[in-house]
């Protein structure tokens, strides 16, 4: 934990021209004798470290001192250059090249590190989804309320948020923030998200409950359903849920019991196998997707 935030105090201070021992104690959340130690100790680790009391006073990094390339190791630069490629992919303007150039000039090393793996966060909607992000990042950065209208199940509705950061998880962007119609934090996935648009209302960061911060407790999938697969769609099971999360019955079929969180998504998903696929449990899903295979077969009748 000391290590990794006399890392970042490092990169802090390489970024900035000054800063003050308050502002890094705040920044990193421990006390202002706690920083006194960490820069003691960067300076003992040879980290030419200035600071100047007084009122124009302050602590920085000795005019024309670089980052040593050795500071990191290839694991490390890997590490970053996978997370800068990721965020490339959702960017408007690429700034891959000029980062790396920063971090390891003219070496061939970085640029095999560079070609080692290939991520690509990005969606069938590239162009809007980096818009989208730009625009969350400045709303960010800036503590700006932002307004969209939003897709779901209920419908279109208009909403105001305050927001906090954009999160990609389960296979999706994400906004969390707070929302203000509804007074709670949220989270909303970006493709939903449609008219967005930066207001000039600022916002004063709020506290974040625990319980809310915890992003997986927003799709607890503490309901339980099993389905019944055929073997010939075996890949697309191990697609969403690995090989380790089912059966082989007595029948040579697929038994899988997950937990899951919306009703209609998973109904949606099971219907997608077709006749492939059945619910044993719970009874009332399997009701329900029955009926649903009824209706689908009756807008067929009148037309074939």
């Amino acid at each position: 934990m000391k290590t990794d935030r006399l890392i970042s105090i490092l990169i802090f201070l390489l970024q900035r021209e000054k800063t003050t021992a308050p502002e890094l104690a705040e920044r990193f959340q421990v006390s202002r004798r706690t920083i006194q130690r960490d820069i003691d100790d960067l300076c003992l680790a040879g980290i030419p470290i200035v600071t100047k009391q007084g009122g124009n006073g302050g602590i920085s990094i000795w005019e024309g001192y670089k980052l040593d390339k050795a500071f990191l190791t290839r694991d490390e630069l890997q590490d970053i250059i996978v997370g800068l490629k990721g965020m490339d992919s959702v960017s408007k303007t690429s700034k891959l090249e000029q980062i790396l150039l920063k971090l390891c000039p003219n070496d061939e090393t970085m640029l095999s590190l560079r070609d080692s793996v290939i991520i690509d966060l990005a969606s069938h909607y590239k162009t809007s989804l980096s818009n989208k992000i730009e625009d969350l990042k400045t709303g960010i950065r800036q503590k700006r309320v932002v307004s969209f209208q939003y897709y779901s199940e209920r419908g279109i509705d208009d909403r105001s948020v305050e927001p906090y950061y954009i999160v990609f998880k389960w296979a999706s962007w994400y906004l969390f923030g707070y929302c203000k119609k509804r007074s709670d934090f949220r989270l909303f996935k970006l493709n939903r998200m449609w008219n967005l648009a930066l207001t000039e209302e600022r916002y004063k960061p709020r506290e974040i409950p625990q319980e809310k911060n915890n992003l997986d407790s927003h799709f607890e999938d503490n309901k339980k359903i099993t389905i019944i697969f055929d073997r010939s769609v075996e890949h697309l099971v191990i697609d969403s849920y690995g090989p380790n999360n089912y059966v082989i019955n007595n029948q040579n079929e697929i038994e899988l019991t997950i937990g899951f969180t919306n009703r209609d998504y998973i109904i949606s998903w099971i219907l997608g196998f077709g006749e492939k696929a059945r619910v044993i449990q719970p009874k009332d899903i399997a009701i329900e997707i029955k009926r649903k295979a009824e209706k689908i077969v009756k807008n067929y009748e009148q037309d074939i």
